[in-house]
Order: structure tokens, then sequence, then C-alpha cells
């Protein structure tokens, strides 16, 4: 498999990118808009949502229900989730892509749902530019899997991915009660107390020596409730916010989250940016409902409405399906579901 890894380090890109990589912007797009406000994303405390007096809790869970309203993204502080674990998921990522390509074949080639699938761009069948991007993924639970090497790596990831689940367990009952919904009714009505869906993604993005005309991925939102993401220091995520590009420079040790497609409280636009001096890793945890799982409009939410729903029903397994198999573009995916 040619890689963006491979090319790099082949030194055929050394001045320039190949023109299959040159990604072109739509001067008709707002999302072409960078703004220079000083605005980030909220910050939530972690902390005071599991462990806080009744009356920070009850502050958190507004500041979430309003961060996921307003910007579909917010940084988690305090999330509990130990430097050790996270440093290490970090090392032990960026390991894996070090090995030879002899190594990792195994996994490439894969169809969507096999348990471990290596490769690049978004999927070279399908898209119309390629991205400057390598990936691994992973799917976790309600199954663990894992590579089997570098050594340690498995370890590490059913480590990380357990601790990130319980993050997102606990972010999703605060987004319930935001909702003025029962506590438990997003992990109760999804089935995700046993048998949630969990992918591993990890993103390599290569230096590029025009990342001016190459992107890692482009304007996209995700699948599933919630995703979380841990990256390596580097910026090159920013977010679509009141018609302009948000660049995200996360405070240390936090944690970035993203509302998904199927929580469409507000699933945000976000995209992907490389650079041309060093390698970004960023490491996502999708949270979704079990593969068969039908999602469908909450009724008490469309009742207290009185309006009739949005979208209709479809199997999280399908919708997975009809995102990976066009090419990513917005959140024109969602557009299928809508009624």
């Amino acid at each position: 498999m040619f890689t963006v890894k491979r090319l790099v380090e082949s030194g055929n890109c050394y001045q320039s990118i190949p023109l299959e990589y040159v990604f072109e912007t739509n001067p008709n797009d707002d999302c072409t808009n960078i703004t220079d406000a000083a605005d980030t994303i909220p910050t939530i405390d972690f902390s005071l949502l599991t462990s806080g007096s009744p009356e920070q809790r009850s502050n958190v869970i507004q500041s979430i229900g309003k961060a996921c309203l307003e910007w579909g993204f917010f940084m988690v502080i305090n999330h509990g989730v130990a430097k050790t674990v996270r440093d290490e998921m970090q090392r032990a990522s960026k390991s894996f892509f070090e090995q030879t390509e002899e190594q990792m074949q195994e996994y490439a080639g894969k169809k969507l749902f096999d348990p471990i699938r290596w490769g690049t761009s978004f999927n070279r069948a399908v898209d119309n530019t390629f991205f400057w991007r390598d990936y691994l993924k992973v799917h976790v639970h309600p199954h663990f899997n894992a590579p089997q090497n570098p050594p340690g790596f498995s370890e590490i990831l059913q480590e990380y991915c357990k601790r990130s689940r319980e993050v997102a367990g606990e972010l999703l009952k605060g987004i319930s009660k935001s909702l003025g919904l029962e506590e438990s009714y997003i992990n109760k009505t999804m089935d995700l107390e046993s048998s949630s869906h969990q992918l591993l993604v990890v993103n390599l993005y290569p230096p590029c020596p025009q990342p001016e005309l190459a992107m890692g991925l482009p304007p996209h939102s995700d699948h599933g409730l919630l995703t979380i993401l841990m990256q390596n220091g580097l910026q090159g995520l920013q977010v679509h916010h009141n018609g302009s590009w948000v660049s995200i420079d996360p405070l240390p040790d936090s944690l970035v989250v993203n509302i998904g497609d199927h929580m469409e409280y507000k699933s945000v636009l976000h995209r992907a940016l490389v650079n041309g001096g060093a390698t970004r890793v960023s490491i996502a945890t999708a949270h979704g409902p079990p593969l068969q799982k039908v999602v469908v409009p909450a009724p008490e939410l469309v009742h207290r409405e009185n309006r009739p729903p949005a979208y209709r029903g479809i199997k999280y397994k399908e919708y997975l399906e009809l995102q990976q198999s066009s090419p990513l573009d917005g959140k024109s995916c969602l557009t299928h579901v809508r009624i």
C-alpha cells in the first residue's frame, strides 16, 4: 500500500506534493473563511460532573447543554484518564506506524467491519482527492480487538479505550439531563451499558511540503453519539462555528469531545489541516449504539416540541456503511436520512 508516510520517506514529494493530493476548496463556501477571533470551544470540568456538589453538577450540566447547542464541541478537563495512560497510548500508536509495511500488511485492504483496518486517505476507492492521512481503525467494543504489534500496544489500547468509554458514559448522562430527560435515558435507550459500539481511529498526518495545498481530512461530521479526541500537542483540528473556521488549541491534559450525527444535538463540521514541520497524531474513539440498533428521534423530545420527526429511523450499521462508501463531504450523509 502506498501510504502518505511512505511517500514522505521516499523523498518523492520533497518540494511538491503529487497532484492527486491537491485539495481544491469551493470559493463560494463560507467554510473557507478563517476566524482571527480568540474564540475557542467551551471547557467542561468533568470532576464537577461526577463528584461536585448538587449545585456544581447542575451548573456543569447546563454548561454541557449550552456547549452542545452552540458549538457541538467542548474540552474536558479533570477527566480522570491518567497522564501515564495517555502518554503511553500516544507512544504506542505512533509506534504502530513505525513498523515496516510488511508487518502491517495483514490489516490492509480490509472491509468496513473487519476488526482491524490499516489504510490511507479516507476511502481511496471513492475519494476524488487523496487526503494527507494514514490511519488505523480498530473495533474495540463490545468485542475487543487489537494489533499484535508493537509489543504492549494491545494492553494500553484496552486500558485507554475502557477509560474513554467511562468518560463517554458520564458525559451522556449529563447530556440527557441537559435535554430534560432522565439521566440514564440515552444510555438505556441506545443499549450502551453492555453493548455499545466503540471504534478507535488513530490518524497519522506526516509533515507536508505544501501544507496549504493538502488536507488531512475535509469538512465532515462524525457518526455516532460522541467522539473523544486526544492529540499529540500539534494544532490541526478546526471547527466550523458561526460561518468561520476556528482552530482548536486544547488545554494541557484535556480531551476534546464532539457531538456525532446520531446525537444531532448539534453535530458540527470540522476538518484536519496538515503542517510542514512535524507529524501530527490524533487518537479518536467514536462511541455509538450497537451496530444493529435502529436509531430514531427521541419520542419525548419530538412530542415536547410538537413537531414531526426530522429523520427516519436507520440501523447504526447501515448508517456507517452509507457514510464510509461515499466521498467525505460535509454532513451529506445525514441528509440521506432526513424526512
